[in-house]
């Protein structure tokens, strides 16, 4: 049996590698080895910030209504305090939504948490 050698095969995987790897600084984009050490990295760093991006619409969100209920004479926490206390149960997605498009709809929810 004749011997064989990894050619094609191992062309076809350098060329996944690489093609994965276009963009990249330097050598990161045209030599395999760095090239897959990287993808193996940026594999790491996808995964993390994935979660990561939840945290941080979170904190976008927390801030935005922080600046309107200023606004409003009134502290982020005192506002969430007063919704909770009077029953509301509106996210901070939403909040962030009303306090940026419907200025006149947060302000009733303003009023409605410092009456609590």
């Amino acid at each position: 049996m004749p011997r064989t050698k990894t050619g094609t095969v191992r062309r076809a995987k350098h060329k996944k590698v690489l093609k994965r790897a276009k963009g990249f600084w330097g050598l990161r984009s045209k030599s395999f080895r760095i090239a897959q050490q990287t993808l193996l990295n940026a594999a790491d760093y996808e995964y993390r910030d994935r979660r990561d991006k939840k945290n941080d619409f979170r904190r976008l969100w927390i801030a935005r209504i922080n600046a309107a209920t200023r606004q409003e004479g009134m502290s982020y926490s005192s506002f969430i305090s007063g919704l909770r206390r009077s029953g509301v149960e509106i996210n901070r997605k939403i909040l962030a939504d009303l306090a940026v498009q419907q200025p006149e709809a947060f302000k009733k929810l303003v009023e409605v948490a410092k009456a609590a």
